[in-house]
């Protein structure tokens, strides 16, 4: 076999480079489809696990305001007065109504009955009344009228001079009587207090009592 010439060695490394560096053959037309169809799909499956979390669901709403207010009691009361009491004009804007009950015999005025809303608690507002009789103590008796806790009082002796809610001063009287009903609404109370002599308020107790058991929210 004859050896290469000296001119030939360089041509073959030539032609040998040259073949290295020849590019790639077009991959055929449905390759190529694949392939781009497989680079989208990673592109796709990429932006998906770069997507935000989804937000929760938004927290169910807590029981509220609707139900502290509920517990509290009626803001208002509706009543009926008996046909034998007068209604009068009110003496102060803390009166809701009031009401003249023709006096007894033997007692020289006429009771009245003062209705009227206040904040403080039933046993305070209670303390209040037995203090206007010097401390007298109250018979209390507990009711529920209409759904309503209702605490009706009883206060017989001298009332004092310390005036009653909504009046002025006055002088002290004896032989009184105070009925009162105290409506516990929660954060305030409604009360229907008569107030006269013993004598009058005594013959009025069953009026009182109708008038009681008429109480009921508005």
């Amino acid at each position: 076999m004859k050896k290469p010439t000296s001119l030939a060695l360089p041509l073959l490394a030539l032609l040998l480079t040259s073949a290295c560096n020849k590019p790639p053959e077009p991959l055929p037309e449905d390759k190529a489809r694949d392939e781009r169809a497989k680079a989208a799909a990673t592109t796709t499956t990429a932006s998906s696990d770069m997507a935000p979390p989804a937000m929760p669901a938004a927290h169910p709403a807590m029981p509220g305001a609707a139900a502290t207010n509920a517990a509290a009691g009626p803001e208002e009361l509706a009543w009926d007065a008996p046909a034998a009491w007068v209604s009068a004009p009110n003496p102060s804007p803390m009166r809701k109504a009031t009401y003249k009950i023709p006096k007894a015999g033997g007692d020289a005025e006429d009771a009245e009955l003062a209705v009227s809303a206040a904040a403080g608690g039933v046993d305070a507002n209670i303390k209040r009344w037995e203090q206007q009789f010097g401390d007298a103590k109250a018979k209390t008796e507990p009711r529920t009228v209409n759904g309503l806790k209702v605490t009706v009082v009883e206060i017989k002796g001298k009332i004092g001079a310390g005036g009653m809610m909504g009046m002025p001063a006055a002088a002290a009287k004896d032989n009184q009587m105070l009925l009162g009903a105290v409506v516990d609404a929660g954060d305030r109370q409604h009360f229907f207090k008569m107030v006269g002599g013993e004598k009058t308020v005594t013959a009025a107790k069953k009026d009182f009592d109708k008038l009681v058991a008429s109480i009921r929210a508005k």
